[in-house]
């Protein structure tokens, strides 16, 4: 699988740089946000720009991640969500769940944000 790995200090970008996210590629994209978890990674984004085509393997790749920052208190983001894939979330009920932006600064807005409300509702 190619992944574009962009780490930050407050979040890290996912680049899935794959025209299908399919059975054949989501087990390694689980793996690797699997393995972001683990280094304390609780905001992430994914830039899905090159995805074209998305099947239910695919979906419950993007459901871990989602998942992984939700459990951790942290904000998932996905930026450049192709016609395609935009209709499987629709079509599965979880365009209200899962976060989507146009591109990848707004989505780095949207974190930095996020973090700000959460400090502020602690305090």
């Amino acid at each position: 699988m190619n992944l574009a790995i962009d780490k930050q200090e407050k979040y890290v970008v996912v680049g899935i740089q794959e025209a299908k996210l399919t059975s054949v590629v989501a087990p390694d994209l689980k793996a690797e946000i699997i393995v972001l978890h683990h280094e304390g990674f609780k905001n992430m984004i994914f830039n899905m720009s090159e995805v074209q085509y998305c099947d239910s393997s695919g979906l419950s790749a993007i459901l871990v991640a989602y998942r992984s920052c939700r459990d951790n208190n942290g904000t998932f983001v996905m930026t450049n969500v192709q016609d395609h894939v935009k209709k499987l979330i629709s079509i599965s009920q979880l365009d209200g769940m899962l976060t989507q932006v146009p591109t990848v600064s707004e989505a780095v807005d949207l974190i930095f944000m996020d973090e700000v409300e959460k400090q502020l509702n602690k305090e």
